[in-house]
């Protein structure tokens, strides 16, 4: 496999990260949203929306696991493209919490925001 020297190895480690979190929040929202929804005590009427993020989760985490030995362009790539789905995320928590908000809602929002600080700062080491 293709090693750049330009890529820093600790983004090829968060790349990995990314990957097995996406996982494992991922699937079980993709093949068992109620028993998620029920845990998380959220009502939820359709199950298709907590569907569609696992199958982005999925999507996206795996992207970071097959391109984690690509070079330069395909990093800058899907950083920009974890930037926009960071930051999106971001924004739809922050438009979603209440009053009182529940742990999870924070938790959620904090690792976005980890995450998008990550990206944007390895795209502008780029």
């Amino acid at each position: 496999m293709y090693n750049h020297p330009m890529i820093p190895k600790s983004l090829k480690y968060w790349f990995l990260v990314h990957f097995f979190i996406d996982i494992i929040v991922g699937i079980p929202l993709l093949f068992f949203p109620t028993t998620i929804s029920s845990f998380l005590n959220i009502e939820i009427i359709q199950t298709l929306p907590l569907r569609l993020v696992g199958a982005a989760l999925i999507g996206i985490g795996s992207t970071s696991l097959i391109k984690k030995e690509g070079n330069v362009e395909s990093y800058k790539s899907l950083l920009i493209l974890k930037i926009i789905w960071s930051l999106s995320a971001i924004i739809a928590v922050l438009l979603s919490l209440s009053i009182p908000t529940p742990l999870y809602m924070w938790v959620i929002l904090l690792t976005f925001v980890i995450f998008n600080i990550v990206w944007v700062y390895y795209y502008l080491k780029f």
